[in-house]
């Protein structure tokens, strides 16, 4: 596989994951004004005079959102040329550069015309999928070399319906997530687990409560599902590199999702476990929808040995 496509695919992801928690730094920080509400421009400047803080996340911030539209464009029609024989390839290159362009709507609507929470968690979520599509696509361009097996691969169909299921759900629970930082509901319970650990039956006050436990919730259902799920893939597919490590990963995020978002209560929003809770959350998404690609593969090859029997 050419050298310069695999280096092209790392380099695009490590971008899009940095734009994706550019934005996460940009709402913690406060600094989505940083540059008035002029776009694409800095308070109508090309180089602003009154540098701030705020500013330069948000112009750094604008400055990864460029670059990763160019790395992005030229992966994804590099890829549909090199391997657009693959039949995950089109689909992903696409879906990558669409979201991409969408995610810069949504920015650049934000500032424009004001950062509505509900908007903003959207933001989050699309900038997500275009993540996970550009990652997805790595994955194919590294997967040409035949060095792990993932292709001959069939999980059985009741693995596929819960990796289904499970991925799905776990994009609600990142709009959950979103939600909370969005409309500043991080502190609106001080205790943890519970919104007050002295009085555990006691409903929200607010709404700020209700967003903040309706994210504790979904977050906790979403851990359990994944550690029973990776309990059933490693004692079925124990022989299986990409499931067993796979089921190992998802366990692994899962968890260092919960705590840093326990620490986020406990060190009152401290920003760089803000950052590290974003970041878990969005590789472990990218893991889940390897799963998802490789389950629809799997459907496929046990539909091709039925053909051959």
């Amino acid at each position: 596989m050419n050298k310069g496509l695999k280096i092209l695919s790392v380099a695009s992801t490590i971008v899009m994951l940095f734009v994706l928690i550019g934005g996460a730094l940009v709402t913690k920080t406060g600094s989505g004004m940083g540059c008035g509400r002029s776009w694409p421009l800095c308070h109508g400047k090309f180089l602003p005079t009154e540098i701030t803080q705020e500013l330069i996340i948000e112009l750094s911030h604008r400055l990864f959102s460029g670059l990763s539209v160019i790395l992005v464009t030229w992966l994804a029609i590099w890829s549909w040329r090199k391997i657009g024989h693959i039949r995950e390839t089109k689909f992903l290159a696409f879906l990558s550069v669409f979201f991409l362009v969408v995610q810069a709507l949504l920015g650049a609507g934000a500032v424009i015309w004001g950062q509505d929470p509900v908007i903003m968690a959207l933001h989050f979520g699309v900038s997500l999928v275009s993540v996970a599509a550009v990652f997805l696509l790595m994955l194919l361009i590294f997967e040409v070399d035949k060095k792990f097996d993932a292709e001959s691969l069939i999980l059985d169909k009741g693995l596929r319906k819960q990796i289904y299921a499970l991925s799905i759900y776990s994009y609600v629970v990142v709009y959950t997530g979103a939600l909370v930082r969005h409309k500043k509901a991080h502190l609106a319970c001080l205790d943890f687990p519970f919104c007050d650990n002295d009085a555990i039956f006691s409903l929200p006050g607010n709404q700020y409560q209700w967003v903040q436990m309706a994210h504790r919730f979904a977050a906790l259902i979403i851990f359990l599902w994944i550690v029973y799920l990776s309990i059933r893939m490693i004692k079925q597919y124990r022989t299986k590199r990409v499931i067993f490590w796979s089921a190992i990963s998802i366990t692994t995020l899962i968890t260092l999702q919960g705590l840093s978002g326990a620490l986020i209560i406990f060190t009152k929003v401290d920003l760089y476990v803000a950052l590290a809770h974003a970041t878990f959350i969005t590789i472990l998404f990218c893991v889940l929808c390897y799963l998802v690609l490789l389950s629809t593969r799997s459907k496929k090859n046990e539909q091709i040995n039925k053909k051959i029997a």
